[in-house]
């Protein structure tokens, strides 16, 4: 097993190398980091190469300028990816990473003419369903409040003032990045998309969560798992289940056992 970059690259944390593999790039949450994923690769099948996105801000990568923007992340990403299509790949991405996902996907579909082979969305609304959310702007006790309901990030973390200070700012440009984001109509993407959610999530309903469907010309498939936003932390051997066997197709689809 190998963990470290994909060939220096710093955009990319690759997980297990598998070559020839199918390689599935995962897109972190707003405020999460690439290490969020390393416990996949060690549960998907052997022949899946996950490799995860780092984005600037957090982690080994805590000295560069944080990115307040989804264009710019996307057209940044979307640059440093295109050298790892050479086989096939599929995206996950989860909240902020499910936009990231789509968004680079979109820029592959119209600059490179091609895509994933199975696009993942978790814990979104679909880009076309809008909120207005200002929480980028709140105050540091009601983000960080709003990010303790939400879950995934660890109470240890929440409760230090010292660490706080490391990484709510990381928190709120992410924050700022998301919530000023706006769909820009791109036309629906050539690969089949899966989207899931948990069935108590505050901010991703089924009902938008399900609106994804109109952001694809392949097979749209729904996923209700039970719990709230951060569902995928207590149904991870589901998802990762719905994720393999969705893989699985693409391997025979690319002449792969």
């Amino acid at each position: 097993m190998t963990v470290g970059n994909a060939g220096g690259d710093s955009w990319f944390r690759v997980y297990r190398e598998v070559p020839e593999g199918v390689r599935l790039f995962c897109f972190p949450h707003a405020g999460g980091a690439a290490s969020y994923f390393y416990p996949w690769s060690r549960s998907l099948p052997e022949d899946v190469e996950v490799q995860a996105v780092q984005y600037p801000g957090r982690q080994d990568r805590a000295g560069e300028p944080r990115i307040r923007a989804v264009p710019e992340l996307a057209d940044r990403i979307h640059a440093a990816i295109r050298p790892w299509l050479t086989r096939p790949f599929a995206f996950f991405g989860h909240s902020m990473g499910a936009v990231l996902a789509f968004e680079v996907a979109s820029r592959i579909a119209r600059e490179d003419g091609a895509a994933p082979a199975h696009l993942f969305v978790s814990g979104r609304r679909a880009p076309s369903r809008t909120r207005h959310e200002r929480l980028h702007l709140a105050s540091r006790a009601t983000l960080v409040e709003a990010v303790r309901a939400l879950g995934g990030t660890d109470p240890r973390i929440l409760a230090d003032e010292d660490l706080l200070d490391l990484v709510l700012p990381t928190i709120r440009a992410d924050y700022t990045a998301i919530e000023t984001y706006r769909f820009d109509s791109a036309p629906p993407l050539p690969c089949d998309v899966t989207a899931m959610v948990g069935d108590s999530d505050p901010v991703a309903s089924v009902e938008d969560t399900a609106a994804w469907a109109q952001h694809t010309l392949g097979r749209f498939d729904l996923r209700i798992f039970p719990g709230g936003h951060f569902y995928l932390e207590d149904c991870r051997p589901g998802v990762l289940d719905v994720i393999s066997s969705r893989i699985s197709g693409v391997r025979q689809e690319a002449g792969r056992p």
